[in-house]
C-alpha cells in the first residue's frame, strides 16, 4: 500500500467515524433491544497468506454451533430481525472502519477471505492478497448481487460452498486481479462512489434531478440576460478576444473561436427559437 492511499484511508475513516457515531450507536441499540447480545460479530479473516486478523461486523445472524463458510444460501434462515434491515444496506459493515484505522483493511480492495479458502486455494490468494483487503472493491461491486442470487438457491452448507467456489470465487478473484493492475487513488474514489450509488439508488436519482435542475436554471439565466438577441454582437467580440488569446499563448485563433464563439452562437439561436415559439 502506498503512503498516499494509507493517508487517504486514515482521513476518510476518521471523518466517517465522527459523522457516523450516532448512527452506529442507534444500530447497536436496535440490535441489543431486538436480538440481544452480542452486538458485534467477530470473524477471522486473512490479510495475507499466513496472516489473519479479526474483522468486525454488527451481528445480523443467530448463533450456530458449527458456523463456517460464506454467508448466504442455507444461512438465510438465521438472519435476525434487525439483520433484515441492515444487511441490504450494508450497514452491518460499519464497524470495519475500526479495521481500516488499525491498518488491517483498506476502503477499496479484495474482500478479506476466510482461512479455509486461503488454505484450499493458496496459489490464487497469494496473488489476490497482494493488495490489502477492503470494505468494497471491483469484485464486490460487480459480483455482489449475482452472488446473492446464486447462493439463494442453496439448501445446505455443502451446496452453498460448491456454488460459491464454482461460480462466485473465480470471477471475484479475476476482478480483484484486474483492480490490482489499474489501482490508483482516483480509481479507488470512483469505486467508492459507485458502491454508494449501487447500494442506495435514490442518491443516483437525486443527482440526476440536481443536474437537470442546474441545467434548467442556467438556461433561464442566459435567456433572461438576452443572449439570443446579442449573439451577432457577441460573436465578433469573441473573435477579437480569441485572436488576442492566440497571440499570447501561441494557439490558433480559429481553434479558440470554435471553442468559444460557435457554441455561443448555437446557444443563442436555440434560445431565440424557444422565445418565438413560447
Amino acid at each position: 500500500m502506498t503512503p498516499s492511499k494509507r493517508l487517504f484511508d486514515l482521513v476518510c475513516a476518521l471523518l466517517l467515524v465522527v459523522v457516523l457515531v450516532p448512527l452506529m450507536l442507534c444500530i447497536a441499540a436496535l440490535i441489543l433491544l431486538a436480538d440481544g447480545r452480542p452486538v458485534l460479530h467477530r470473524s477471522e479473516r486473512m490479510a495475507a497468506p499466513g496472516r489473519g486478523f479479526v474483522m468486525l461486523k454488527f451481528r445480523t445472524m443467530r448463533h450456530a454451533e458449527c458456523d463456517s463458510g460464506v454467508t448466504g444460501g442455507d444461512k438465510d434462515g438465521r438472519i435476525t430481525r434487525s439483520g433484515r434491515f441492515l444487511r441490504p444496506l450494508r450497514l452491518d459493515e460499519l464497524p470495519q472502519l475500526w479495521n481500516v484505522l488499525r491498518g488491517d483493511m483498506s476502503f477499496v480492495g479484495p474482500r478479506p477471505p476466510m482461512r479455509d479458502y486461503v488454505e484450499r486455494y493458496p496459489a490464487l490468494y497469494a496473488r489476490v492478497l497482494r493488495a490489502r483487503p477492503g470494505i468494497t472493491g471491483l469484485g464486490t461491486l460487480v459480483v455482489l448481487r449475482m452472488e446473492a442470487r446464486l447462493l439463494r438457491a442453496a439448501r445446505s452448507a455443502a451446496e452453498t460452498d460448491a456454488i460459491y467456489c464454482r461460480a462466485c470465487l473465480p470471477r471475484k478473484a479475476a476482478l480483484d486481479l484486474r483492480y490490482q493492475a489499474r489501482r490508483s487513488l482516483r480509481y479507488d474514489m470512483m469505486l467508492m462512489v459507485r458502491t454508494v450509488l449501487k447500494l442506495y439508488p435514490e442518491f443516483r436519482f437525486r443527482l440526476f434531478r440536481l443536474r437537470r435542475g442546474l441545467r434548467h436554471l442556467a438556461m433561464q439565466a442566459v435567456a433572461v440576460r438576452g443572449w439570443s438577441g446579442r449573439a451577432q454582437r457577441v460573436v465578433p467580440d469573441c473573435l477579437t478576444r480569441a485572436r488576442a488569446a492566440s497571440a499570447a499563448t501561441g494557439r490558433a485563433a480559429d481553434t479558440v473561436f470554435r471553442r468559444r464563439a460557435v457554441p455561443l452562437a448555437r446557444q443563442g439561436g436555440s434560445l431565440r427559437r424557444v422565445r418565438e415559439t413560447g
